[in-house]
């Protein structure tokens, strides 16, 4: 897959222009005026002169825009996502969780699923790093790292009742 090619042009007096290319050569563009609004436009084909649509947005709309293209609005519990396909999530233990009570390390969680388990959030206290021998306790909030597919996989095992 190719990168999105991207351009940046001052327009003097109005704002900074934004271009997009994407992988399969379709034109965006972003003109960020000083006021704060936004325009948004797009065009047909390859040719840039040939806009499809174009939209004015106001600086809370661009924002409320630019929020649902984050990672964050694939998932309520999803913090951070990096190029490298890691995905950074908070899975809450339930207090009816058959691990509620038990070891960290009896749930073997790096073993099966790859995740590291890098912080606890337990009522107002964060635990950061916990070791194998922390006890878990039904309303924690585990910080878990690693692979989309590891961290379904952590969220299943902590869910078993």
């Amino acid at each position: 897959m190719g990168a999105a090619r991207t351009s940046r042009t001052p327009l003097p007096g109005i704002g900074v222009r934004y271009d997009l290319t994407t992988r399969e050569h379709r034109g965006l563009s972003v003109v960020a005026h000083r006021d704060g609004s936004r325009t948004l436009s797009a065009y047909q084909g390859d040719d840039p002169d040939a806009c499809a649509l174009s939209v004015h947005l106001t600086g809370q709309e661009a924002e409320a825009l630019a929020g649902t293209l984050t990672p964050a609005h694939r998932s309520p519990n999803l913090l951070s996502t990096t190029e490298l396909g890691l995905v950074a999530e908070r899975i809450e233990l339930s207090s009816v969780s058959y691990w509620n009570g038990r070891l960290l390390g009896d749930t073997r969680m790096r073993t099966e699923t790859g995740v590291s388990i890098v912080a606890v959030l337990r009522r107002a206290e964060a635990i950061p790093s916990p070791g194998p021998g922390f006890r878990l306790a039904g309303g924690d909030t585990l910080i878990v790292i690693g692979t989309r597919e590891g961290a379904d996989a952590a969220a299943a095992i902590l869910g078993r009742e």
